[in-house]
Formats: C-alpha cells, sequence, structure tokens
C-alpha cells in the first residue's frame, strides 16, 4: 500500500504550514506528497491530476480537510467514488474521521458511511447557498425598492471633455492625444465620444 498526501491553497502567498503539520505523522513518502495552489472549485488541478494517475488499488489518500479536496460537494462526491470505487484506493480526512473510508474492519461499511456522511454534508451546503441566495435576492429587491443603483460606478468625466470631444470630431486631435490631456485612457476617451455622437443623433438626427 502507498499512502498519498494531497495539499491545497487558493493563492500561491497562503501557508501551507497546517496542512504539512497534519500529515506529517502519517510518514508519506516525499514523492508522494502532492501540492496545488489554486482554487478548488473544480478539479482540474494539475498535481491532483498526476496523484491520480498514480494512486492504485489499496492505496490510501490523506488530506487535512474535505474543502482541501474541493469545494463543490457535487464533484467532490463523484470524484469520492471513482477513487474508492472505480480505482478501489481509501481516503482519509484527518479533521473528520467519519469521512475515512477504512474506519471499519469490514471496508464496504467504511465506504458506507462515509458516502452517507458525505451526502449530508452535500445537501447542507446546497441549503446554505440557496439561502445565502435567497437572502441576496431579497436584499437586492429591496434595496431597488429603495431607488438604489447597482452595477459599476461610472468614472466622472473631466469638464475638458467637451472641448478635446469638438477637436477629435473634426479630425483636428487623435483620440490618444486628446486622453493623454485629459489624463484618461484611450479606450474610456473613445467610449465617451461614442456615447456623445449617439446623443447628437438623437438630438439632431430625431434618430
Amino acid at each position: 500500500m502507498e499512502k498519498y498526501g494531497y495539499l491545497r491553497v487558493s493563492s500561491k502567498d497562503q501557508n501551507l504550514d497546517r496542512q504539512y503539520a497534519a500529515l506529517a505523522s502519517y510518514e508519506i513518502p516525499k514523492k508522494n506528497i502532492y501540492v496545488d495552489k489554486m482554487s478548488g472549485r473544480d478539479f482540474q488541478r494539475k498535481a491532483y491530476q498526476k496523484m491520480i494517475r498514480n494512486v492504485k488499488r489499496g492505496d490510501l489518500i490523506i488530506v487535512k480537510s474535505i474543502d482541501r479536496l474541493g469545494r463543490n460537494y457535487d464533484d467532490i462526491m463523484k470524484e469520492w467514488r471513482k477513487i474508492t470505487r472505480d480505482i478501489g484506493a481509501d481516503i482519509e480526512v484527518v479533521d473528520m474521521p467519519l469521512l475515512n473510508t477504512r474506519s471499519r474492519e469490514d471496508d464496504l461499511t467504511g465506504i458506507f458511511i462515509a458516502d452517507l456522511v458525505l451526502q449530508i454534508l452535500a445537501y447542507v451546503a446546497e441549503t446554505e447557498r440557496n439561502f445565502i441566495k435567497s437572502r441576496q435576492a431579497e436584499g437586492i429587491a429591496v434595496a431597488k425598492a429603495k431607488g438604489v443603483k447597482f452595477g459599476c460606478r461610472k468614472k466622472e468625466t473631466p469638464e475638458a471633455f467637451e472641448q478635446h470631444y469638438l477637436l477629435w470630431r473634426e479630425g483636428k486631435i487623435s483620440t490618444r492625444q486628446a486622453a493623454e490631456e485629459l489624463r484618461m485612457s484611450h479606450s474610456t476617451f473613445y467610449r465617451r465620444c461614442k456615447e456623445r455622437e449617439k446623443g447628437i443623433m438623437t438630438i439632431d438626427g430625431n434618430e
């Protein structure tokens, strides 16, 4: 039986010390420790995929906590079944022994209990997500009723924009030169000009 350790943090500047400490007592060979520094929203992670390709029947994968494995419980359950049933390996979660598939003498019992606990966690997580979405929707509806507007706040247009716009329209100045003088980005100046043109067309052309 080979032991594998999997560690994950969401960004490169986060610390892995606690996860390393949690796995230290398992005496996992250094070559069998895999680390990803990226989001756990799915399982398309370089180190994780490399580990899975090496894991064989009877091996053991150890993680500090279930959220180090992933964030989406639907995806976790699919991956969990792939490991425990398709590959035939075991999983041990340091912070939650009930999820350990080899925690019973009868392997099938351990897998069954772990699956059951995982489904309960998935249900709780999904219920919490729906509750948060519902509260957010209610909050947005109340805010809109009070006249609150949502979306990115538009940057104020410089006072000298109109003068530069007219010069640009007459071809006396380039968009880049105008943008530099107004201390705006080239794309923002051009967008404001197009918005201004639409206003002129509406008033002068009655479109």
